[in-house]
């Protein structure tokens, strides 16, 4: 039987975005930000969306870069992992 402890199924959607609230415990807010063409003026939009993502271990802090992993829902509004700093 396999064991089960600190497994965790990664995988889906990555995104790379910047940590603007480190206030939760294992919580993290990244602000993911892209670039989007208007489909019919042309005109590059910048959009911005915040996510809940979980950070174990508390190391990353406001303004670090981070690169954010798809995972099974953890909470209400958190599905996402912290993959690397």
């Amino acid at each position: 039987m396999p064991n089960k402890t600190n497994t965790k199924k990664v995988g889906g959607r990555t995104f790379t975005g910047v940590v603007v609230s480190d206030k939760m415990n294992k919580t993290r807010v990244v602000k993911v930000d892209s670039f989007s063409k208007h489909p019919k003026y042309g005109k590059f939009l910048k959009t911005s969306k915040k996510f809940k993502a979980h950070d174990e271990a508390n190391t990353t802090h406001m303004g670090d870069t981070v690169t954010i992993t798809e995972c099974r829902p953890m909470s209400r509004d958190k599905h996402f992992i912290i993959s690397n700093t």
